[in-house]
């Protein structure tokens, strides 16, 4: 699988995504979806733009899935199969395990999902490739590899050759102090000349004071999509580090994640409608995913409730816009159109 950058695309495929117009930050209207608004899954082609079945114009709005992009799978502390890496800065003590993902799918209407491979197995992805099996063509996953291990960086570029169309992005951490990637060092760069190589995505999940460490490599690899995990990680920052995260939506190849959303109740209790709606107007419906609301203890019920409460803060967007937030956009940027 290769992700394509945003192509121009034609005003039927516009009006899927219920934004024809949009007024741009200067305040002069603009063709809300540009050259890299759309994303195409060929399967290895290198034709420009196209879906493999019908044209999501052609589609009514209910054929489209609903795609969770960000759920994380464990097999458990006492799985001798799938052990946990000794350098996992975190141990689950129990199992999320692929088959349970599976039914709370089933129940909640979900038919595809990411599994974002976790940290606790690190580069160790015996347990991703299982799920993957297990998924039989439902799940698609990413990797997690280190620039500043050379074993590591070196593993990366066969491992996605060998699981093409399976693996959608690299993910990259920054949060903890003393788990950094190598800003500004070559490794960081190969890192990510890598990944573009390879045609996926790269997948940043950062606390925002990290981000201008990042930034030039989005702009370098200006054809690689970067999926920005968690909303940006709000407030984990100050305004002013935040406001630098939201400037990248002048950047066409980010993708904007809603995932793990706060409730005002729960710490840190602040109310992320505000957030959402600085979100949705920076990046558009049409470049944004969801992702979210499964975990050890989660059941059908309260997958499905997860993303009722989303659409509640999406409540300013049409119903077309709504559709393509919650797997239509997916669908076609992880070649499930």
């Amino acid at each position: 699988m290769r992700l394509k950058p945003f192509n121009t695309i034609d005003h039927s495929t516009a009006i899927y995504f219920g934004r024809q117009q949009s007024q741009s930050k200067k305040g002069h209207e603009t063709n809300c979806i540009n050259r890299r608004d759309c994303l195409g899954i060929l399967g290895g082609s290198i034709a420009s733009l196209a879906l493999t079945s019908r044209s999501l114009a052609e589609k009514t709005y209910s054929d489209l899935p609903i795609v969770d992009t960000h759920l994380h799978c464990f097999a458990g502390p006492d799985s001798n199969e799938f052990p946990y890496h000794p350098n996992g800065p975190y141990r689950p003590d129990s199992a999320a395990a692929v088959e349970h993902l599976l039914s709370c799918m089933d129940g909640a209407g979900i038919k595809y999902a990411i599994v974002v491979h976790p940290e606790p197995y690190q580069d160790d992805h015996r347990y991703l490739d299982h799920c993957l099996e297990v998924g039989g063509g439902r799940l698609k996953g990413t990797c997690l590899f280190f620039a500043d291990q050379p074993d590591s960086l070196a593993a990366m570029p066969s491992f996605l050759k060998d699981r093409e169309g399976s693996i959608i992005a690299s993910r990259v951490h920054a949060y903890a102090p003393d788990r950094l990637p190598p800003f500004g060092k070559p490794e960081l760069r190969k890192w990510w000349r890598s990944v573009a190589d390879a045609g996926v995505a790269v997948q940043l999940h950062f606390e925002p004071r990290y981000a201008p460490g990042f930034e030039r490599y989005i702009q370098e690899f200006s054809d690689t999509t970067v999926i920005i995990d968690h909303l940006g990680r709000p407030f984990q920052g100050s305004p002013e580090e935040y406001a630098r995260v939201l400037r990248w939506a002048d950047y066409p190849n980010t993708v904007m994640k809603l995932a793990s959303i706060p409730k005002a109740e729960h710490y840190p209790h602040q109310d992320i409608r505000p957030i959402i709606r600085q979100l949705t107007n920076a990046w558009g419906a049409e470049r944004m995913i969801y992702g979210g609301g499964f975990n050890t203890d989660a059941t059908p019920d309260s997958y499905r409730r997860y993303r009722q409460d989303l659409l509640g803060h999406l409540s300013h967007l049409s119903s077309q816009e709504q559709t393509a937030i919650l797997g239509g956009n997916a669908a076609q940027l992880f070649g499930w159109s």
